[in-house]
């Protein structure tokens, strides 16, 4: 195996940086502006994650394309972090969120729309009774708290190397054998060692110990990782974690926000999976803010009195916007016309192709990467073999290296999604922007190997 010359990457990285910095005289003239009043400069502070010493500023996005303000114009793998899993803009999104915003945004009453988007969510994921939220952190936070309800439990389980929003009991990392929040969080207001275990994916031994004390109200995961880069679950796993949860009376809550780039029904339809809840979010109204959150019956039951008590508007689920009508149309445009199967019959054979493109280029170049595939998403980690747990994954972080290849793309006009190395096809995406990457990517691992 080859090795990368890491003195040789800084002298290429300071070359790309300047490149970046020549190319883009707009973008940094309008953050030097922003950075008067937006804290960081940004709208949003994970924006700054960017590769470059500023972010691009973007002017419009179309399909699988952005146009920044110079008007270069980039292949987009990134799409929203998800929430452009579809493209950017989908037209029939977009006509019925138009044909919304004329009759009425947002008036705290139902509309019919609402009724088809339930019965979709409920064929789809298998579970029955759905409510709305804003985001895929309110999905989490409410069926958290409906899992409460229904166990009467308080603590929760998640895996090390999650994320699931910005959910304070699910904001953690496994360190030292001690539950802890993770690196750069804010202070939770109650010690998450309190509310939360933290375990590894993949080791059931692990999960059974945890859940036998039988004060775990719910196990919240991905069904495969993907927060701190794609770790697919071991054959019979998913398995396993059900009839633990089953037994201990703990509530499996899925969150597919990221895994429904597997199929239709996500994750959980496309292994045949029986969660007791599931959250969604990001995708679900085509970039639109719209999440969502379902349960089974038996959650239902054991919940449904408080949820239509006279208590109702303070009982942690929603608030005065959640559900609103402009929401609700965008959902049931993008479940019916945008999110089918159709879109994922070309999305997966692109993730496919993007895959075997990177591989090739790592063999080649005798490098110990691997690239690992997941629906219509794809990333490579600089180790051999794939993690099986959040720890490995986190350790295969190499700070240098993502930024070098990160900004080797941007400045091909290639994004990528800047947290990681990962990517995602939409519908728009075509064979000729995925070969456009193998390409860049085969210059990139070139010039990275001793």
């Amino acid at each position: 195996m080859k090795s990368v010359d890491r003195t040789q990457l800084q002298h290429i990285l300071a070359d790309e940086e300047g490149r970046f910095v020549r190319e883009h005289p707009k973008s940094r003239k309008l953050f030097e502006r922003a950075k008067k009043t937006l804290i960081g400069g940004v709208p949003m502070n994970w924006m700054v994650e960017w590769p470059g010493p500023f972010p691009l500023f973007m002017q419009e996005a179309r399909g699988a394309t952005i146009t920044d303000v110079e008007g270069h114009r980039y292949i987009d793998f990134c799409l929203g972090d998800t929430g452009a899993m579809f493209g950017h803009s989908p037209p029939a999104t977009v006509a019925a969120a138009a044909r919304a915003m004329r009759k009425g945004i947002t008036t705290m009453l139902p509309t019919e729309d609402s009724i088809a988007v339930g019965r979709e969510l409920a064929r789809r994921f298998g579970v029955p009774y759905w409510q709305i939220a804003m985001t895929a952190t309110d999905a989490n936070r409410f069926a958290l708290r409906m899992a409460r309800e229904a166990t009467g439990r308080r603590k929760i389980l998640v895996f090390n190397g999650c994320y699931h929003g910005t959910v304070d009991e699910a904001l953690v990392r496994f360190l030292d054998g001690k539950v802890v929040p993770r690196e750069g969080a804010m202070p939770p207001p109650v010690d998450p060692d309190l509310t939360t275990r933290v375990i590894e994916f993949n080791d059931l031994p692990m999960l059974e110990a945890a859940l036998a004390p039988r004060d775990i109200a719910a196990v919240l995961m991905e069904p495969a990782l993907t927060n701190c880069g794609i770790v697919l679950p071991d054959p019979g796993y998913l398995e396993g974690v059900r009839e633990l949860t089953r037994r201990t009376g703990t509530v499996w809550i899925i969150d597919e926000t990221h895994t429904w780039c597997a199929g239709p029904g996500g994750y959980t339809a496309a292994h045949g999976l029986e969660p007791d809840m599931v959250t969604l979010g990001k995708p679900v109204a085509g970039g639109i803010p719209a999440a969502a959150f379902g349960a089974s019956q038996e959650i239902f039951d054991k919940t449904i009195a408080n949820m239509l008590a006279e208590t109702t508007g303070v009982n942690g689920l929603g608030g005065t916007l959640t559900g609103n009508a402009f929401a609700l149309a965008a959902m049931r445009a993008t479940l019916e016309k945008v999110i089918t199967k159709q879109a994922y019959d070309r999305m997966i054979p692109l993730a496919t192709r993007w895959t075997v493109g990177v591989r090739k280029a790592i063999e080649d170049a005798g490098l110990p990467w691997h690239v690992v595939q997941l629906g219509a998403r794809a990333e490579y980690r600089f180790r051999e073999t794939a993690p099986r747990n959040g720890a490995e994954a986190i350790a295969a972080k190499d700070r240098l290296l993502e930024r070098f290849t990160h900004l080797m793309a941007l400045n091909r006009r290639i994004l990528l999604t800047p947290f990681h190395n990962m990517a995602l096809m939409c519908p728009a995406t075509t064979r000729a922007q995925v070969d456009r990457h193998t390409a860049v990517f085969r210059e990139t691992v070139d010039a990275a190997v001793a």
